[in-house]
Order: structure tokens, then C-alpha cells, then sequence
């Protein structure tokens, strides 16, 4: 096995790890040198600048399309957000189906629309649409004949009053949509005031 240890061999692998003088390759050479490598001053390629200015552009329009030129503000999305996260908390069973707590189901409009499908679907042939009666009892007055608190009108709602021709909804839609139809019914109802 020989090696070729000619002075031409090592020359040319010696010249391919030395880099090239400084005269070959373009640009101006920077006044400071690194354990004895000299930096190139050399402007960044256009296509870097373009991207790199580009993101800038775009985040400034994005910026401006966000939050100067939506119609919903950062207040209406927090509260959808809280609506959102009452919502789940109130239908995930780990809230007490309280008089409060139907109260506030009947404020947040998740709750209220799916109550309003609810009841068109199964309430309004008794009830009418505007929910002034017709075979059933008016539900927006304020005369209540089976008691006008939240809890009474899930109770309602819940076992029927066979007496009157209402049948009774608790095995048919379960207690999730009930609280909805009540919170639909309470919509349309002031929440009393503390004490009364």
C-alpha cells in the first residue's frame, strides 16, 4: 500500500482547508480579526431582507385588523369567553342547579338559545311562540300557577301537570335541557331583587 506523500498532494489538500486570501472574494473586511479569522462585511442577501421585512409589514396590518378595525373588542370577547366558561361549568353537572344559578344560565345566551330550540321544538304547540299561551298558560306574565321561581318552573317542567294536558318532559329531555327551556322561559323575566 503506498501513500503519495508528494509535496503536490499535500500543497493541494493544504490549500482546500486554508481559506482564500482576501483579495478573491468581494466585499470589505471588517477592522477586527478572531483567532485569526477576518469577518467580511457583507450585506445580507435580499431575499432575507425581503422576508424580514415582509413579517414586519404583515404584523402591522394584522395588528390593525385585529384591533382597530373588528367589530368585537377584546371587553366583548372576555365576556363571551366568561359566557363560554359559565356555560360548562353550569352544564357540566359541577354547579347546583340553584334559583341563582338558573338565573344566570338565563342571562348567558348560550344557554338561552339552546333553551329557545328547546322550546320551539317541543313547547310551542301549548305555549305559543311568543310564549303568551294558547292551550297552556301564558309564561311571560307575572302570574305564575305553578310558582314563577327557576327551581319551580324546572319542577314544572320536569314532572308536567297531567291536570292541565302537560305531560311530564323530565324523561324525555333529561335535566340538561330542562334547565335550558327554563332558562329560555326565565329570559323573558326580571330577576327579582335580593330579599324579595
Amino acid at each position: 500500500m503506498s501513500h503519495d506523500h508528494s509535496p503536490a498532494a499535500s500543497s493541494s489538500a493544504t490549500a482546500a482547508a486554508e481559506p482564500p486570501p482576501p483579495g478573491q472574494l468581494d466585499g470589505p473586511i471588517r477592522h477586527h480579526v478572531y483567532d485569526g479569522i477576518a469577518e467580511y462585511d457583507k450585506r445580507l442577501p435580499n431575499w432575507w431582507l425581503l422576508t424580514f421585512y415582509g413579517a414586519i409589514a404583515f404584523a402591522v396590518i394584522y395588528w390593525m385588523a385585529t384591533q382597530h378595525f373588528s367589530d368585537v373588542t377584546d371587553g366583548q370577547r372576555a365576556t363571551t369567553a366568561m359566557q363560554q366558561i359559565e356555560a360548562i361549568r353550569l352544564s357540566s353537572g359541577s354547579a347546583q342547579l340553584d334559583d341563582e344559578a338558573l338565573w344566570k344560565m338565563s342571562r348567558n345566551p348560550a344557554f338561552v338559545q339552546a333553551g329557545e330550540a328547546i322550546f320551539k321544538a317541543n313547547c310551542v304547540a301549548c305555549h305559543g311562540a311568543d310564549l303568551k299561551g294558547g292551550i297552556g298558560v301564558n309564561l311571560v306574565d307575572d302570574e305564575w300557577l305553578h310558582g314563577g321561581k327557576p327551581t319551580e318552573v324546572v319542577h314544572t317542567i320536569t314532572n308536567g301537570v297531567i291536570e292541565k294536558g302537560m305531560q311530564a318532559w323530565g324523561p324525555v329531555l333529561g335535566p340538561q335541557k330542562i334547565a335550558e327551556a327554563a332558562a329560555f322561559i326565565m329570559s323573558h323575566h326580571q330577576e327579582p331583587a335580593a330579599g324579595n
